[in-house]
């Protein structure tokens, strides 16, 4: 861990010296250079990432795949979702709007004698470890991620957003990020505050972060792999995620009026087994949304092609127009 740690550091700083450092004081703003060299963490954390997607995760997907590719452009559209997200677009966004009032809200709370509780202090002597202490974060940030995931598809407003990443009838390793802005903030906002209250240190945060983002890439990849009878439920997998996706399956529970599905883990399975919403069939289904293909009252719902027109649509949704 030390290894990778001091690793990582060593690229951050290069980056951050050589290309993030001369832009922010060329562009004027030379005040946020503390701010800017944490932000060349994240930029570096994207770049990392869609590496490994374009050596490994795409040849993968070429390899085996599920289904021929059709729909190029929906597959663009979704690598404009991945380039916003991994490469720092979202999260500055977020910095110049809601960190400020973030920051205001929790200094007020500490002042207020709100101290952090250290998750991996639970177990003294042990958990001290670095990965013990990464594995326990993992743990718990990875149940919380199912729940907010129950969350998205057991509220109607919420499932409202959370629709437009189900709605890709074309699924590849790209589509993780496919989702509502409002969605993402909402999530992000969620795992920020458990992230102070639990006490999770930021290089450890930025390592959960990646980990869990590039492991979603590959359970989105349109790829005919399962890991085997144990090894579905040690860790999600391409197929175990897929039917999660499946229509009428993956977001349905008693009849297609109702909300719910199988398959929320993240990570690992263990959560789906627990509250029993698992599913193990191997079978590897066509993804989408029912209303996509069934038509109801007003015919097929159109959840948008371009970009703007699946923001905008999924607000519709929100505020029951559309």
């Amino acid at each position: 861990m030390d290894t990778l740690t001091d690793g990582f550091a060593l690229a951050q700083q290069w980056l951050f010296e050589t290309v993030v450092q001369p832009l922010v004081y060329g562009v004027g703003l030379g005040g946020w250079v503390e701010d800017a060299f944490t932000g060349t963490g994240w930029l570096l954390v994207g770049l990392l990432q869609i590496a490994v997607l374009l050596a490994v995760i795409g040849p993968l997907q070429r390899w085996r795949p599920v289904e021929p590719v059709t729909d190029r452009r929906a597959i663009r559209i979704d690598m404009l979702y991945t380039v916003v997200h991994r490469l720092g677009l979202f999260r500055v966004a977020l910095f110049l709007t809601l960190e400020p009032m973030m920051d205001d809200i929790f200094g007020w709370l500490r002042l207020s004698g709100l101290s952090t509780f250290h998750l991996d202090g639970i177990w003294p002597g042990v958990s001290d470890t670095a990965w013990v202490s990464f594995i326990i974060y993992l743990l718990a940030f990875d149940l919380l991620e199912y729940l907010i995931h129950r969350g998205q598809h057991h509220f109607n407003w919420w499932w409202s957003l959370h629709a437009l990443h189900h709605s890709q009838r074309q699924m590849t390793m790209w589509s993780d990020s496919r989702n509502h802005l409002l969605d993402d903030v909402i999530h992000d906002l969620i795992v920020v505050v458990v992230a102070q209250l639990v006490g999770v240190g930021p290089g450890q945060f930025i390592a959960l972060v990646a980990l869990t983002q590039l492991s979603e890439n590959l359970h989105h990849a349109n790829l005919r792999v399962w890991f085997g009878r144990i090894g579905e439920r040690l860790w999600v997998s391409p197929r175990f995620h897929r039917l999660h996706h499946s229509i009428g399956i993956g977001h349905e529970s008693a009849g297609a009026s109702t909300l719910g599905g199988h398959n929320f883990g993240v990570l690992l399975p263990w959560w789906d087994m627990l509250f029993r919403t698992a599913n193990f069939e191997l079978r590897f289904d066509p993804t989408g949304i029912r209303d996509q293909v069934e038509p109801g009252p007003g015919g097929v719902r159109d959840y948008g092609e371009g970009f703007w027109r699946q923001q905008w649509l999924g607000l519709a949704r929100l505020f029951g127009r559309g």
